[in-house]
């Protein structure tokens, strides 16, 4: 694809790429003054009104370099919203990064008079619709959600004139790449689209080919790679001692605030439940948990009352904590650029990060092989450091599993006037019937006995 390229120069100010005096008020108020390499250039370009084509990797500030030239534009419209419409639609395809691009944008729109909408699975569709009625201004939006929200008409996209696909080639991971085409067909024809990935497939090639017209081409590292602040680190650690090994690294005081990453949903519960034992504030978040569960779990991750996220590749590219001290591959991935994904969880905003690899070479080689072909370089093993032994905690006892002390209340005496259970029957004899044959009276006869009928 033949894509125009854009100069810019190497020290500007949001003000300088052509942004209103209020969205930069509102940038320098969250503690933003200087643009990042990618908004530098992919501002300039969506306010002269070019498609973008953005290959960026995690953390590099990509949200608002599609979200301040959206703002901008939709500011000096002016026109009347209509029911049910969306003037820029933001497709994300993790509920995660679409809560993640939400906040971002609702950060730098403040007082500019702005209606905001968020459409994502695990949550009150009957809010979603009541949010729609009237229209808003930027729709942020799940791929499955709105393909739901279009087919009952509780959506309208033909006065969409902005368009972003944001993490394209993670939608293509996930499936949704069919939906994505079928959402596009519905928007203006008439509208401006910048698409976004940290990779560019084939595939992802032909989307951008299809939906993008004479696009400016933005790239601002080269694909696969890894943030230059992030400390790589591989461990040999075989499957049977990871969770004991993983236990001894939190207990280190380096381990501040920590993400781990497993292979799967299964995977992802059973290492929270053994750092629960060893007394750790841990939480899970994958594609089996709730919205509100995954939220919740988020939450406390910020506010440090969780202090180990333990997550799938799902919430690899939706997660944006500052702070995170360390990210752990408890497993290798089974796509090799998650692990880039992965690892960009910190190291963000120009401060330094660790990533830190437990390695079973008998079970994962192929897929550390498909890691150092994505990110062009070789991972070596260091030697594991000496790490302190953490015991499980013991849980307080509780009533069900107490033992009897003499300080127990003692057990009613039974009362000897009350008639005696009755013994049930077993059909082999016992209980009442093996009594009565004791005595030498002749059984009682089982109903099933006494329903037969006597041979003709």
């Amino acid at each position: 694809m033949k894509a125009n390229q854009l100069n810019t120069s190497s020290e500007t100010s949001f003000q300088q790429l052509g942004l209103s005096e209020l969205l930069v008020k509102n940038l320098a108020h969250a503690g933003m003054v200087a643009p990042k390499p990618i908004q530098e250039k992919a501002i300039p370009a969506m306010l002269a009104g070019h498609d973008l084509l953005a290959i960026a990797q995690t953390g590099s500030g990509k949200t608002l370099a599609f979200a301040l030239p959206v703002l901008a534009q939709i500011a000096a419209m002016g026109s009347k919203r209509k029911p049910k419409t969306a003037r820029a639609l933001i497709l994300a395809p993790t509920r995660e990064l679409a809560v993640q691009i939400e906040t971002s944008i609702r950060a730098v729109a403040s007082n500019m008079h702005l209606a905001i909408g968020l459409i994502l699975g695990g949550v009150s569709r009957h809010t979603q619709i009541k949010r729609m009625a009237a229209g808003v201004d930027v729709l942020i939006a799940t791929p499955g959600r709105l393909m739901d929200h279009i087919r009952e008409k509780n959506v309208d996209l033909s006065q969409t004139q902005f368009f972003v696909l944001d993490e394209a080639d993670r939608m293509l991971d996930m499936g949704f790449i069919r939906d994505v085409r079928r959402i596009a067909e519905l928007l203006a024809p008439k509208r401006q689209t910048a698409l976004f990935s940290a990779t560019m497939p084939k595939e992802i090639a032909q989307l951008a080919q299809s939906l993008l017209r004479d696009p400016v081409e933005v790239e601002t590292a080269p694909q696969g790679t890894t943030a230059g602040d992030i400390t790589e680190k591989m461990y040999p650690v075989t499957m049977r001692d990871k969770k004991q090994v993983l236990a001894g690294l939190l207990a280190l005081p380096e381990f501040r605030s920590v993400i781990v990453f497993t292979r799967t949903k299964y995977g992802a519960d059973a290492v929270t439940r053994h750092l629960e034992k060893t007394g750790y504030p841990v939480a899970a978040i994958h594609g089996n948990k709730s919205q509100n569960a995954r939220q919740r779990a988020l939450n406390g991750f910020r506010d440090g009352s969780v202090r180990v996220l333990v997550a799938t590749d799902i919430a690899a590219r939706g997660i944006d904590v500052p702070g995170i001290s360390h990210v752990i591959n408890f497993e290798l991935p089974d796509e090799a650029e998650s692990y880039v994904h992965r690892i960009g969880r910190t190291g963000r905003n120009g401060a330094s990060g660790v990533a830190i690899t437990l390695y079973d070479a008998a079970l994962e080689r192929s897929r550390l092989r498909g890691v150092e072909k994505v990110t062009r370089k070789r991972l070596d093993l260091q030697a594991l450091p000496e790490l302190p032994d953490v015991p499980f905690v013991k849980k307080p006892v509780t009533h069900e599993g107490a033992k009897k002390s003499p300080a127990a209340p003692a057990k009613q005496k039974r009362n000897r006037n009350r008639r005696p259970k009755k013994s049930f029957t077993h059909k082999h004899g016992g209980g009442r019937q093996a009594d009565m044959r004791a005595q030498g009276k002749p059984a009682k006869k089982s109903r099933s006995e006494r329903r037969k009928r006597p041979a003709a």
